[in-house]
């Protein structure tokens, strides 16, 4: 991505998921079928950074939570689709259908621009005012925005050179403004994943079965399917208005009370279930709406929050890199939390790993209240020198503050000279004077 530019990494993760898909659908053994799932693991896990990365750099400000958050709209759709059409068809079908979305995804990628963020850190000024006439219309003084991200690119050194050597490489990799967010974020992805929404959403059938309620489990599945989409659009509207903090506080709060009660209910369905003689479960519908309320909480913040901030939060120079590397780190721990969950309920049983992931969202609450940033409305450069040191805060500064910027160096010029005083001059041109 950061070599060879957001656009064709698009283009390239396309193909493994396109040919995994086949393979799966024609397989005539179990070996085929470990090979296209092989083969669609690298394509999902390649495209989440490019596609977060891409959508953040070509949008503005004010619309690139929203648009950043319809990749998991996309997400949810897939999930509703692949729970329906897994209901009534084969999964040769199944699988023969999911190939168009990639080949679709692929051909549509060819009619877009690059991104003018990495045609000017490529030193490509002319290609970036031809993407930006195609990605903004003539409505908007493009001329202008180039110029800011060529003063930008600037003052980060993020231009001047084709590659990036490798010492200069592990240089950015480890500079605040990339290790701060970095941390972040995998704290994040750890919690959200940790929270159990992938557990519920593959074990959805299971859940359902075992926790006692009446319903046909297929039909709770589909409609789980249809919430989680909904709620995804919902949360991509809410992402603009209400910003990053408040959703995550929202899923944080909403997926521990859920998991606990689940927890707690299933807890006595197992007394119930143990006594002598068996006691019939009582209230089934309490353990279906935990899951529902569960996945509305969930859907709103952890689904999207994190993923959006994957294309805010990096250094324009090892955006894509760290993009993937969290990525990368994403999908570890959904790997962790899909396959520890059989272990877990062997040894805390069923009720004791929902109380466990409970915990975890109440923890993680917590921390996002004391280290998350609001990303709502400010620019990747604003977000980058605030990781990097040359912003203080993001907050807007209240009417009057001293210093507006964040960086202190408003004050020095203020007492210099008459014995601390304050020039009338230098007061009237301290606006000026800070940029």
């Amino acid at each position: 991505m950061d070599n060879f530019g957001r656009k064709k990494a698009l283009i390239v993760t396309q193909i493994p998921t396109i040919i995994g898909w086949i393979m799966i659908a024609s397989a005539s053994n179990v070996g085929m079928i470990y090979a296209g799932r092989v083969l669609t693991g690298f394509g999902s896990g390649m495209v989440g950074a490019p596609a977060r990365v891409y959508t953040s750099e070509v949008t503005q400000p004010h619309l690139r939570g929203m648009l950043c958050a319809l990749a998991s709209t996309g997400i949810s759709l897939g999930v509703l689709i692949q729970y329906t059409l897994g209901a009534f068809t084969t999964w040769k079908i199944l699988s023969g259908i999911s190939v168009v979305v990639p080949v679709v995804a692929l051909v549509l990628m060819l009619f877009m621009p690059e991104t003018p963020n990495y045609l000017v850190s490529k030193q490509k000024p002319e290609k970036a005012l031809k993407s930006l006439a195609k990605l903004r219309g003539s409505s908007v003084n493009i001329e202008r925005e180039v110029d800011q991200l060529k003063a930008f690119a600037a003052k980060t050194n993020a231009a001047g050179k084709k590659k990036m050597s490798f010492h200069e490489t592990v240089q950015a990799l480890v500079h605040p403004s990339s290790l701060k967010p970095f941390a972040i974020l995998t704290f994040y992805f750890m919690m959200y994943q940790f929270s159990g929404v992938n557990t519920i959403t593959f074990y959805a059938v299971e859940i359902f079965r075992d926790s006692g309620t009446t319903m046909d489990k297929y039909t709770c599945t589909i409609l789980l399917g249809v919430v989680r989409l909904v709620f995804t659009i919902i949360g991509a509207i809410l992402l603009r208005r209400c910003g990053r903090r408040p959703l995550t506080f929202i899923s944080g709060i909403g997926c521990g009370c859920t998991m606990v009660g689940l927890g707690v209910y299933l807890y006595f369905k197992h007394q119930w279930d143990t006594s002598v003689p068996p006691i019939a479960p009582t209230a089934t519908w309490f353990p279906v709406a935990c899951i529902f309320v569960f996945i509305m909480t969930c859907t709103v913040g952890f689904l999207i929050v994190p993923w959006v901030m994957i294309g805010e939060l990096y250094p324009m120079k090892v955006r894509g890199l760290v993009g993937g590397f969290t990525t990368c780190m994403a999908h570890s721990f959904v790997f962790i939390v899909v396959k520890t969950y059989p272990f877990l309920t062997h040894v805390l049983q069923r009720h004791g790993t929902f109380i466990l992931y409970g915990c975890f969202s109440f923890a993680g609450t917590v921390f996002f209240y004391k280290c998350l940033p609001e990303t709502k409305g400010k620019t990747l450069q604003e977000i980058e020198d605030y990781f990097s040191g040359r912003l203080k805060t993001l907050k807007k500064p209240k009417a009057g503050t001293a210093d507006p910027e964040g960086t202190g160096d408003g004050q020095q010029l203020l007492l210099v000279g008459n014995n601390g005083a304050k020039p009338p001059v230098l007061m009237a041109e301290k606006n000026k004077l800070l940029p």
